[in-house]
């Protein structure tokens, strides 16, 4: 899918640029002081607040709600910091309407929650205008720590360590950090070069080294690895994609959905963009919603996302259902594709309706043909490039704890371990929680 060019009915310029840059406009954009402080006024700042419980990492949210209240949002920003130092971008990725806004009273007893994923922008964008890092570095350990992935569990349990005194090394097999919160997460959530500044700022805490290109399997070893360093984390993600295994998976215009979303994250001119003007999403994941809101905006004139199963088991939440929706992306539910039509390059999509019987997805049948130039594949991701001899559970690194894996001296975590949710708040609790782990075991 080369910029601007034409590959069937997949070109460039559908829109004009301005009307391209404006669709990728800050999705909600933030609130001031006055608008935070009418937000913060909504909280009741409950004693045994569940907003806390359903933060998977623990943010004492009514705290730093308080603390905007009065006037104080650095301080807020620190309370959110010390849990979650990645609070920015979680601030404008998380699925706050599934986690803590899910469980606020507010949303219990009105069907309007505390904007808490705004508030919480709010404050971590206020602390980090400042530029200065909020932390310093304890005395000198004298340990190394390697971590392979600069992703969010990797770059979360390199702060965490090297805020405790030690000295880390990422590892990144891209050619710059941030992983999926760089390359996997739609441009209208983090608009701006947010993902590689709030990078940079994290890594103002000093002791961390970041190698890019480097990833196991090229140019490294686990056993060198543990070798020269003190424990090695793992934070790899999920670099294989899951193949559809169907006739006419390998015609001209049939993608993967993580590598266009890549695309246009890195892209510099969103109008040299090539999308096609009928495009099919098979999956029904945040990555499927992602790629085709975003087909949408580069100006597909008609894009479904077409999901084997029922609206209540699509993973992606009917928020982001909604989202879809209100840019006028059609969602189609049970339906599976059987095989994607053409000679050289895709025609059609052809799917079969499914029905639940006995507890079993199976196909009835019946089916229905989808004119498409352009599809994208957003069925999962599989690991990809773990070490030998490490267990894997589920298909992913088994680990126990705080993310200890079946080898000594090797912790592991984010979407690569097993257990987590593939979210960037887990995978930071899980990088944050390993840091811990790490700094106990090595009795620094």
């Amino acid at each position: 899918m080369a910029n601007g060019q034409t590959v069937s009915g997949i070109r460039a310029g559908r829109l004009p640029a301005g009307e391209i840059a404006a669709n990728f406009g800050d999705l909600h954009p933030p609130l001031d002081a006055h608008e935070a402080a009418v937000a913060a006024d909504r909280c009741y700042f409950c004693h045994d607040a569940p907003c806390i419980a359903a933060c998977p990492t623990e943010i004492d949210i009514p705290l730093f709600i308080r603390q905007i209240q009065t006037g104080n949002p650095e301080g807020a920003a620190r309370t959110i910091f010390e849990q979650n130092i990645l609070g920015g971008m979680c601030a404008r990725v998380c699925p706050t309407e599934t986690l803590c806004e899910e469980a606020c009273v507010r949303e219990e007893a009105e069907g309007k929650p505390v904007e808490i994923g705004r508030l919480q922008r709010f404050a971590t964008d206020s602390l980090m205008a400042r530029g200065a890092h909020p932390y310093t570095r304890a005395a000198a350990t004298g340990r190394h720590v390697a971590v392979i992935g600069a992703g969010p569990a990797g770059l979360a349990c390199a702060h965490r360590l090297a805020m405790l005194g030690h000295d880390v090394t990422i590892y990144e097999a891209r050619d710059k950090p941030g992983g999926l919160n760089e390359f996997g997460i739609a441009a209208y959530k983090t608009p701006g070069g947010f993902a590689r500044a709030e990078v940079e700022w994290l890594l103002k805490i000093g002791g961390i080294a970041v190698k890019t290109g480097r990833a196991l399997g090229r140019g490294l070893t686990l056993d060198a690895l543990k070798r020269d360093h003190d424990a090695v984390f793992l934070s790899i993600g999920l670099a294989g994609v899951n193949a559809l295994g169907l006739p006419g998976e390998d015609l001209e215009g049939v993608h993967d959905a993580v590598d266009f979303i890549a695309e246009l994250r890195q892209a510099d001119d969103l109008s040299a963009l090539p999308v096609g003007r009928n495009v099919v999403v098979l999956g029904g994941g945040m990555t499927a919603v992602d790629a085709a809101v975003q087909s949408k905006l580069l100006g597909a004139e008609s894009v479904t996302i077409a999901y084997r199963r029922g609206r209540d088991a699509m993973p992606a939440s009917r928020y982001e259902q909604d989202l879809a929706a209100s840019n006028g992306v059609r969602l189609m539910f049970n339906l599976a594709p059987v095989r994607l039509l053409g000679e050289t390059r895709l025609e059609a999509v052809e799917l079969e309706y499914t029905a639940t019987v006995g507890g079993r997805l199976e196909g009835t049948g019946e089916t229905v043909t989808l004119a498409a130039d352009q599809v994208f594949k957003a069925i999962g991701q599989t690991l990809d490039g773990a070490p030998g001899g490490i267990a894997i559970e589920g298909g992913k690194i088994a680990v126990t704890g705080a993310g200890r894996t079946s080898l000594e001296g090797v912790w592991a975590g984010g979407d690569c371990a097993a257990g987590g949710e593939d979210l960037t708040v887990t995978a930071v609790a899980a990088g944050r929680d390993a840091a811990m782990d790490i700094h106990a075991a090595l009795g620094a």
